[in-house]
């Protein structure tokens, strides 16, 4: 499939990848959304929360939302593609995942980049409750992660989901992570670490067991949460083995839906391994746009409508 050729131009202010994704996530003020909330109870004892919004008329067309790392379905990134999509008459169910919805998940474990069982409850449970004949994916970072390797490492897909469209993806988590720990991305990770970290005392009080407060301690970096924490909690040897086995570049050529990849060029937490050109000139489902400007999930645009909600709408209103 040939490469998408970009038609992203934003205001010179917005040409800064820095400030777009800064203000995109910090600044931005999303659309007006009126979510209602509906919990999954899972097999293994533990739940989802999934933010329901709807559009005017009545729709058979569902997009399902997964956000990026610590984030969750009230992020504007969020709110803003749901609004969008809810005006042109498609519902949508933002996912939180494992502990995101504001309240502390149950169980150990929490979410990860390659968690895509839960994607799955949240499928079943929509295919059991709701009668929708057309179902796309959309993520965002370790969301769109997660999306790709569950339509990659899946031989049968079901025959409702039609299309995904991901955004600012790390398809290669290790690289991306040594992206993040960059001095200029320092700020960032400190974000991160902030939200991270909390989550974390959480764990120890309700599983002394399991982490200790002196292995609390020794998480200074994103690296040392992922081996401290995520690798223990999800079955993982270590950190290595965690992102070498979910990184979703691996799964795209298994992917037999059609799929965009929206990544800038200019967005600090992805490594040349996330723009893979090649691989998209050479597949027929793969669909690479990687507009110059963007940063990180911050494709700024008039009206508030940001560039990938229109993209995500016009990828999929063909079906």
């Amino acid at each position: 499939m040939p490469l998408v050729k970009s038609t992203y131009k934003p205001p010179i202010l917005f040409r800064s990848g820095h400030l777009s994704t800064i203000y995109s996530s910090k600044l931005r003020v999303p659309p007006p959304l009126y979510q209602t909330r509906e919990r999954i109870h899972l097999k293994d004892g533990d739940f989802l929360d999934i933010d329901w919004s709807y559009s005017q008329n009545k729709s058979h067309q569902l997009a399902i939302l997964i956000h990026g790392l610590e984030g969750n379905a009230q992020r504007p990134y969020m709110k803003g593609v749901a609004s969008y999509l809810n005006k042109n008459d498609w519902d949508t169910v933002a996912v939180n995942l494992r502990g995101c919805s504001g309240e502390p998940n149950k169980l150990f474990r929490s979410y990860n980049a390659g968690s895509t069982e839960d994607l799955e409850a949240v499928l079943q449970h929509i295919f059991k409750n709701y009668h929708y004949s057309s179902i796309v994916l959309n993520g965002f970072s370790l969301g769109g992660n997660l999306i790709l390797k569950y339509l990659g490492e899946r031989k049968t897909l079901p025959v409702e989901i039609k299309k995904a469209v991901v955004i600012s993806t790390p398809l290669m988590l290790d690289k991306s992570l040594e992206e993040l720990n960059k001095f200029s991305n320092s700020i960032y990770a400190r974000f991160f670490l902030k939200s991270l970290r909390k989550k974390i005392k959480e764990k120890t009080e309700m599983f002394p067991n399991e982490i200790s407060e002196n292995e609390q301690k020794k998480i200074k970096t994103l690296l040392d949460f992922d081996m401290v924490y995520t690798s223990k909690a999800h079955g993982f040897k270590d950190a290595y083995e965690y992102y070498h086995k979910n990184s979703s570049l691996q799964f795209l050529p298994e992917i037999k839906i059609p799929v965009l990849i929206i990544n800038a060029q200019n967005d600090s937490f992805l490594s040349p391994a996330c723009l893979p050109y090649d691989l998209a000139e050479h597949n027929e489902y793969i669909h690479l746009e990687t507009p110059k400007y963007g940063g990180h999930v911050g494709f700024f645009d008039k009206n508030n409508v940001y560039y990938n909600e229109k993209r995500t709408l016009d990828f999929i209103k063909s079906l």
